[in-house]
């Protein structure tokens, strides 16, 4: 039995906000471990600060995964704006540490690392490159960015400039829930885009309208299901388009309805020929794969 992927190779593990199971999201040590675990490919969201620079976080409001809300520095700021990001430079931004947003997961880390600048994330890729003698993917979300640009940051224009010239041995793919900014950027930068779809949008009609500029479909693993066990059709037609799919998010402390646990939820998925698959754990995504490709051989 092969591999039912677009190409006919094994699905790639996405470090989902890294290695973000084990470590606070979206720094460069779960990034870092993330990699150093064998994940193919590191996600980082970016949003942008007050001044126009992208900063790697999921949310705008900073308290979730920062220490914000400890540091009196910043108590007036906080209290009137939520503490997003948008009403923070880069530099204070800064000298915020991450924390470990998702309850019942390890905080011993908390504290220890700050907030990465894209610019850093894109170094350390570089260098991560270097050492290994291999490139390093990584796989940017660019969040809300209409609601950005609103604001007068507008994200596209951000990450467009920061990639004209990005580091050797980086390889970047881009993705976002919005069509019509992520077509602007894979118009200036011809950079692969994937159109992320929630559990409620139409992906047959994604597909027919998006396909022919498209690189992949990131969906939420429910659009996988038409009911359990029984697949909706979406690989398969994403595939005849020549679309990738990338579904999200395999967790294993947070497994899909209908399944025992995360390794049968994941064996579900990789059957069916997903090319790609997001883990918070993603030494958990790679045992699974060996175990499947074991069994195909």
């Amino acid at each position: 039995m092969a591999w039912n992927t677009l190409d006919g190779t094994a699905a790639r593990i996405i470090a989902h906000r890294g290695a973000s199971g084990l470590l606070p999201e979206h720094t460069l040590a779960a990034y870092a471990l993330g990699l150093g675990q064998g994940a193919d490919v590191i996600e980082p969201d970016l949003l942008p600060t007050a001044d126009g620079a992208l900063i790697a976080r999921h949310e705008a409001e900073l308290h979730p995964a920062t220490d914000i809300l400890e540091r009196d520095l910043f108590r007036d700021r906080w209290i009137r704006s939520n503490c997003s990001s948008t009403v923070l430079q880069l530099s204070e931004i800064q000298q915020l540490r991450a924390r470990q947003p998702f309850p019942g997961r390890d905080p011993s880390h908390d504290g220890r690392y700050p907030v990465p600048s894209w610019l850093q994330v894109l170094e350390w890729a570089a260098g991560a490159a270097r050492e290994r003698a291999q490139p390093v993917r990584l796989y940017p979300e660019l969040k809300q960015p209409t609601r950005f640009a609103e604001l007068g940051l507008d994200p596209v224009a951000l990450f467009v400039e920061s990639v004209r010239a990005h580091p050797e041995g980086v390889e970047i793919a881009v993705q976002c829930f919005e069509a019509q900014p992520l077509r602007r950027v894979h118009q200036a930068t011809g950079l692969p885009c994937s159109l992320l779809l929630d559990h409620d949008a139409d992906w047959r009609a994604a597909i027919q309208q998006h396909g022919p500029w498209l690189h992949a479909l990131g969906v939420d693993k429910r659009l996988l299901w038409e009911a359990p066990g029984q697949p909706s059709g979406l690989v398969e037609a994403a595939h005849l388009a020549g679309l990738r799919v990338h579904p999200w998010t395999f967790r294993d402390d947070r497994v899909g309805e209908g399944f025992v646990d995360v390794r049968e939820e994941l064996r579900a998925a990789l059957r069916q020929g997903v090319d790609g698959v997001f883990c918070d754990f993603p030494d958990t995504g790679i045992e699974v794969r060996r175990e499947l490709a074991a069994a195909f051989a």
